[in-house]
């Protein structure tokens, strides 16, 4: 999706939520086995770091979109029959197309979302923080190497951190991949996930996506993400 495509979209989804919002309406989702949850905060509660604007139309249109797209993909077939963690790890070379980039960005947000909330940042804390220290040997050469790994990633996709055994690592992947799929370079478990898609920060950010990556510590649940770390 081009910028210009972006902010055609954007406006007019944002006219869409108003008016979901004010007849008091959620958006309508396709039938089929996966289901677009709610946030679990306020659209605004990020703010003044991820603007509410952004959420509601990232959640509301973009997100909703993967999950519709992804029960039309699977309709008839044996994967509707799956759970999304499996069905995300069961995820090859083979695969259609619209299931690994819809059932990617189904579980790819849904984790984002989780790991985020209001009044966070601050910095990990006990097993989580040592394991960074040891791979890292602080939390701001961590920070640091994150955010290479975000602004280097060209066009769309994800930073994440990982998890082998009680190791992490920082990786990163285009478009909607994650660590876990069968066919990803680097497996592994998320601990922690970043998307840097132009439609996560563009409204707010522009094309400072530097900016979008610093801000996004003020947000991250260091807690949900030390829990990520020890399941």
């Amino acid at each position: 999706m081009n910028r210009s495509e972006f902010l055609k979209l954007a406006f007019g989804a944002s006219a869409g939520l108003v008016a979901f919002r004010s007849f008091g309406l959620a958006p309508a989702q396709a039938e089929g086995p996966f289901k677009l949850a709610p946030l679990p905060y306020d659209a605004g509660a990020l703010e003044p770091h991820i603007d509410k604007m952004t959420m509601e139309i990232h959640h509301g249109k973009h997100h909703k979109a993967y999950v519709d797209n992804l029960n039309k993909a699977v309709a008839g077939t044996d994967m509707a029959k799956m759970d999304i963690d499996a069905l995300v790890k069961s995820i090859s070379s083979s695969t259609p197309a619209a299931v690994r980039n819809n059932g990617g960005g189904h579980w790819n947000h849904t984790f984002f979302w989780n790991i985020m909330g209001p009044n966070a940042g601050g910095a990990p804390k006990g097993a989580l923080a040592d394991a960074i220290n040891k791979k890292y040997t602080s939390f701001d050469n961590f920070k640091a190497e994150w955010a290479k790994a975000a602004t280097g990633r060209f066009g769309s996709g994800w930073v994440w951190l990982i998890k082998n055994g009680n190791d992490v690592e920082i990786v990163s992947t285009p478009n909607q991949d994650n660590p876990l799929m069968a066919l990803a370079e680097k497996k592994g478990t998320p601990v922690l996930g970043l998307d840097v898609w132009e439609h996560a920060y563009y409204l707010k950010y522009q094309n400072r996506r530097p900016e979008y990556v610093t801000a996004f510590w003020n947000v991250v649940d260091w807690n949900k993400v030390g829990k990520n770390f020890g399941a």
